[in-house]
C-alpha cells in the first residue's frame, strides 16, 4: 500500500515511523483502498502537466527578478504568445530531465550517491543551491552533504522547489513516493525548508490527478511536510490570508511580503539580503496565490503568481503546472499548445517532449506497482491504473540555522573517477 522499505530507509524519519511501515507494506494488497485512473487520462493529465511548467516559465521569464518585493504592475506583465510554450534551455525544467534519467536508468530504487554521480556529470549552467551542490559533488563530497548547510549555504534556496514537478508527475496520488524521491533528489542541493519545497510540490501534483480544488491540492501538498517547519507555517498562513481577502490578492501578497520577506525571522538561512529573495518559502507563497487567486483560470493562474514577482518564472512553472495537471491536455486552449515543437530536445538530455512523455509513463506504472498498485484491462480493453490511496507520510522536521550534523560522507576513488563532467565554454 505504501513505498517500499528501501525508500523509507533514506528518509528522516524515527525508528518507530520505519517499523510502522514496515507492517503496512507487509499486509495483503487486497486490505488496501484503491482508485482508479484510466491510462489515457494519466496521459493527458501528465502531458498538460508538462505544458504548464513550459508556459508559465516562458510566460514569466521577462519578468524573472525584475521585481523584488514589489508588484510587478499591470502594464509589465507580458502579452501571451503561442511560441513561448518551447522552453527548451530553462533550469527550472531540464535539471529535473536529469533526476529522470537516473530513474530511467536505475529504476525507482535508484541510489542516493549515484543520483550525486549522474548530477554532477550535467552540462548546463546552474546557479545557487543546485551550483553549490554540484560544486561539492565534483569535488568529492557525497549526497546528502552535498545538501547540507555545513557544505551548501544554499540550502533553503529554491532549487528542488523548481525542479521537482517530475516527483508528482511520475507519482498520480502517491503522496510518499514524491515525498521518497524528494529524499534521493533533493537532497543533492537542499536541506529543512528548501527540501521541503519540492516535497510541497511534489505532493500537490501527485494529488492534481484526483483532485481540482486548489485548496485541496495544496492541503494535500501540506501533508507532504513536517507540520513543525517553517515552511508548513507559510502554507498555513497563505491559505488563512486567503480566506479572509477571497478577492483581493494584493492584500494577502502584502502579508506575505510584510512576514516571509521583510522579517529576518523567516530568512535565517537566506544568504541573499535586501530586495533580493530566493528563499524556498516566499516563493512557495508565490506559487499558491497563483492557484488560489487564479480560481482555475490558466491565464489569470499564471499572471497573479508572476506578478508576485521576485522568480517570477519558475513561481508560475509550478503553479501553472499543477493547474494543468487537474485540466488535460485535451482540455487546455489550443493557444497554449498550437505552437508546441515536439521534437527539439531540452538542453542536455536525450528528451524531446514525446520522449519525456514516454518515460514518464513507464515510471509511473513502475511506481504504482511498486507501491501496492496494479494495471487493470477495463471492459473495452482500456489499461487502467488501480492506485493505492496513500496517507502521507513527511519525515522529521529540520531547520538550515539549526543542523543536525552532516554524514560527513565522501565519494571513493572508483565514485570520482565516474565524475567526468564536461568542459564549460567559457
Amino acid at each position: 500500500m505504501y513505498v517500499t522499505i528501501s525508500w523509507l530507509s533514506r528518509m528522516v524519519v524515527p525508528a518507530f515511523a520505519l517499523a510502522f511501515f514496515a507492517a503496512i507494506v507487509s499486509e495483503d494488497a487486497a486490505a488496501a483502498e484503491y482508485r482508479r485512473l484510466p491510462v489515457s487520462q494519466y496521459r493527458d493529465r501528465m502531458a498538460a502537466g508538462w505544458i504548464g511548467q513550459m508556459v508559465g516559465v516562458g510566460w514569466g521569464g521577462p519578468t524573472e527578478f525584475r521585481f523584488k518585493g514589489e508588484i510587478v504592475p499591470e502594464d509589465q506583465m507580458p502579452s501571451w504568445r503561442p511560441e513561448m510554450v518551447n522552453q527548451f534551455r530553462q533550469d527550472d525544467i531540464y535539471v529535473e530531465m536529469t533526476f529522470l534519467r537516473t530513474l530511467e536508468v536505475c529504476g525507482l530504487d535508484a541510489p542516493l550517491r549515484q543520483a550525486g554521480i549522474d548530477f554532477a556529470n550535467s552540462g548546463y549552467p546552474l546557479w545557487h543551491a543546485n551550483k553549490a551542490g554540484r560544486d561539492n559533488l565534483r569535488s568529492g563530497i557525497a549526497p546528502p552533504d552535498s545538501g547540507h548547510p555545513k557544505f551548501n549555504a544554499h540550502a533553503d534556496d529554491i532549487d528542488y522547489q523548481i525542479e521537482a514537478d517530475f516527483s508528482g508527475l511520475i507519482a498520480p496520488g502517491l503522496p510518499n513516493v514524491a515525498i521518497a524521491l524528494g529524499e534521493t533528489f533533493g537532497r543533492l542541493m537542499n536541506y529543512g525548508d528548501g527540501l521541503y519545497g519540492g516535497q510541497f510540490v511534489g505532493g500537490m501534483y501527485a494529488a492534481a490527478f484526483f483532485e481540482t480544488d486548489p485548496v485541496a491540492i495544496i492541503e494535500a501538498g501540506l501533508k507532504c511536510i513536517p507540520a513543525e517547519s517553517q515552511y508548513a507555517e507559510t502554507i498555513r498562513d497563505v491559505l488563512a490570508w486567503h480566506r479572509e481577502n477571497p478577492d483581493d490578492w494584493q492584500k494577502t501578497w502584502t502579508r506575505i511580503n510584510d512576514k516571509y520577506h521583510l522579517n529576518s525571522a523567516y530568512r535565517r538561512f537566506s544568504c541573499q539580503k535586501g530586495a533580493f529573495n530566493i528563499d524556498a518559502k516566499l516563493n512557495g507563497a508565490y506559487i499558491m496565490m497563483g492557484l488560489l487567486y487564479g480560481n482555475r483560470d490558466p491565464d489569470r493562474t499564471v499572471v497573479v503568481s508572476t506578478r508576485c514577482g521576485q522568480d517570477s518564472d519558475c513561481n508560475p512553472s509550478n503553479a501553472a503546472g499543477i493547474l494543468f495537471t487537474t485540466l488535460g491536455m485535451s482540455n487546455l486552449p489550443e493557444r497554449f499548445t498550437s505552437a508546441l515543437d515536439r521534437r527539439t530536445l531540452f538542453s542536455h538530455t536525450d528528451y524531446n517532449f514525446d520522449r519525456l512523455l514516454e518515460v514518464c509513463e513507464k515510471l509511473a506504472r513502475q511506481a504504482v506497482i511498486r507501491s501496492g498498485g496494479r494495471i487493470q484491462r477495463a471492459g473495452n480493453g482500456d489499461e487502467v491504473l488501480v492506485i493505492p490511496i496513500q496517507v502521507a507520510m513527511p519525515g522529521a522536521v529540520e531547520r538550515c540555522w539549526d543542523a543536525g550534523p552532516a554524514d560527513d560522507v565522501r565519494f571513493t576513488d572508483s565514485e570520482r573517477a565516474r565524475i567526468t563532467p564536461p568542459v564549460e565554454k567559457k
